[in-house]
């Protein structure tokens, strides 16, 4: 597909990642062009070694992809952790490490991509916060915090970059099955716990959460900025009758 003809340019912090490699097969499957980077090496198409927590290394890459493809229609910030822990039983460093990883990298992002963007008068960015941010559970405070931030962050974002046809939004996913969920859904006893916490039943696939994605950076998603859409099986705002 040609450039003029609807192919967008993305890039994707995270690129390696379980959301964000479901989230590039399903956008190259619509003929986009997808970049993206990650801490380690990777034998993925078009992927560099970063690491987002180093803000310099961070705007010279999305330069870098601007001035070789000429534009960088959307920027998804696919990057971070989780961390069960009550405060009490966090160390300090712990949650330095958490607000780093998390927020710290998603404001660093933001704060090169929109820098570009508004050159070009358009573009999208989409930042990923949690189920935990939207309502309280249990042991989740640190990463709460972090990702509670990036709705915030996205919020602000939205409001001073509309004018110059920016687009800023985010997704709350519950508990994913990604490799990075594997110490809390390893075994099959686990999983099901996991899945009984959630009204619907069952928790998300990375490819589920993409899809939500791909809509969002899409042309048909033009007036949505400012949002968090959660999908997370129903846990942080509805409690269901007893299941038979």
């Amino acid at each position: 597909m040609n450039q003029n003809e609807g192919q967008k340019i993305v890039v994707i912090g995270g690129l390696t990642g379980g959301i964000g490699s479901a989230l590039a097969e399903q956008l190259r499957a619509n003929g986009h062009r997808v970049l993206g980077y990650a801490r380690s090496e990777s034998d993925l198409e078009d992927s560099a070694t970063l690491d987002a927590t180093q803000p310099d290394a961070l705007a010279a890459y999305l330069n870098e992809v601007q001035t070789q493809e000429g534009r960088i229609d959307a920027y998804i910030h696919a990057i971070g952790s989780i961390y069960l822990k009550p405060a009490h039983l966090t160390p300090p460093a712990d949650f330095e490490a958490i607000i780093l990883q998390n927020l710290s990298t998603a404001f660093y992002a933001l704060r090169a991509a929109t820098k570009l963007m508004q050159k070009q008068g358009a573009g999208s960015c989409l930042f990923f916060s949690t189920a935990a941010a939207q309502t309280g559970l249990a042991n989740h405070e640190a990463i709460a915090a972090a990702k509670g931030g990036i709705e915030a962050m996205v919020r602000s974002a939205a409001a001073t970059y509309a004018p110059r046809g920016l687009r800023i939004n985010a997704i709350a996913p519950s508990l994913t099955r990604t490799p990075l969920a594997k110490p809390i859904i390893g075994s099959e006893q686990a999983l099901e716990i996991s899945k009984r916490m959630h009204p619907l039943g069952d928790i998300i696939g990375a490819e589920e959460v993409a899809s939500l994605a791909a809509w969002l950076v899409s042309d048909a998603a033009r007036l949505v900025t400012g949002q968090t859409f959660v999908i997370d099986g129903g846990i942080s705002s509805i409690v269901p009758k007893p299941r038979a």
